[in-house]
């Protein structure tokens, strides 16, 4: 699937100007220190922006009218660019060139300069990660601190199933954003979003650290699984993470996972789905009627997919959460 043409996270505009300086500094203040060359005059220039934060995440769009080059600082964070309309030469300070289009992204690391250089009627998405929130992630992967900063493979192919997982989460964080009371209302799907776009990230797109990430773990036994469970079960609404089970069990993430899988054949994450799952099924049983929806009791709960969600419901109770809503709600004859 391709990245798509739409202005994304249109409620969130952070500046829309003809003016150089006005542009400069929006961009500067929502990702990094940028200057444009040329143009010196806005007499044709114009620059749209939109931008909002999901966790440790900045996520833009960005719409140019004419030609433009783009001059970055060095980079603090993790950035992606991601071409929706046009195309654009990237290249991270003395590195390869990147030719972004609409199936080819570029991925850029911290501490080094980009230049973009775009077509006109140039527009992109931008997404930020923090370089600490992400080499933390491979590290709870892994089990232990990183020998090597996390470097990944620039380009990146929009056509792979881990970039189209991505480019997914991104378009349900643009649904969710439209309102306030969409799925970036509620923490657990905003915590689901972020570790979503971080994994297709570290599981897909090639990185020093990809055949550590791909080598079998130990195993773990069966106590900590059983720990882990006690856990969940005891709050299913807490927003746990792998990352923070794994710590209280002394394990690294995969360790832990190879666990479930063993013990269980599920992980646990999918454990807590399930519970998650049943917490959903006993409010829309017990909901009075008109006072919730589907959507709000799943969001809720941390589902942020609602087709994907009614299957799941459907498969475990062979029903559709709707039909629980309306038996539970029926008048009684």
């Amino acid at each position: 699937m391709r990245s798509g043409a739409g202005e994304m996270f249109a409620g969130h505009r952070v500046a829309s100007s003809r003016d150089v300086d006005h542009a400069r500094q929006a961009l500067s203040e929502v990702f990094l220190p940028v200057d444009f060359s040329p143009p010196r005059t806005s007499r044709t220039f114009e620059m749209h922006l939109n931008a909002l934060t999901v966790g440790q995440l900045t996520c833009g769009y960005m719409r140019f009218g004419e030609a433009v080059r783009i001059e970055t600082a060095e980079a603090e964070n993790f950035h992606i660019d991601i071409p929706t309309g046009g195309r654009a030469m990237m290249r991270a300070g003395l590195g390869p060139p990147i030719h972004g289009t609409q199936d080819t992204a570029g991925i850029f690391m911290p501490g080094r300069p980009v230049a973009i250089e775009s077509d006109e009627g140039f527009a992109q998405l931008s997404l930020m990660i923090s370089r600490a929130r992400l080499q933390l992630e491979v590290e709870n992967l892994l089990g232990h601190e990183l020998s090597r900063p996390l470097e990944f493979s620039g380009e990146i192919d929009l056509l792979t199933p881990g970039a189209q997982t991505m480019m997914q989460a991104l378009r349900m964080i643009d649904q969710g954003s439209r309102h306030e009371g969409g799925l970036l209302a509620h923490p657990l799907a905003t915590q689901r979003l972020e570790q979503i776009l971080m994994h297709s990230l570290l599981f897909a797109q090639p990185h020093n650290h990809s055949a550590a990430l791909a080598s079998p773990s130990p195993d773990s036994g069966v106590r900590p699984v059983s720990h882990v469970i006690e856990l969940l079960r005891s709050d299913p609404a807490y927003p746990w993470t792998v990352a923070e089970l794994a710590a209280e069990v002394s394990l690294s993430v995969r360790s832990l996972q190879e666990g479930f899988r063993r013990s269980l054949n599920t992980t646990p994450m999918a454990y807590l789905r399930r519970l998650r799952l049943e917490e959903v099924r006993r409010e829309l049983v017990s909901a009075a009627p008109g006072t919730v929806t589907v959507t709000e009791v799943a969001a809720r709960w941390g589902f942020t997919h609602l087709g994907r969600f009614a299957a799941v419901y459907r498969s475990e109770y062979s029903e559709l959460p709707s039909d629980t809503m309306r038996s539970a709600t029926a008048p009684l004859t």
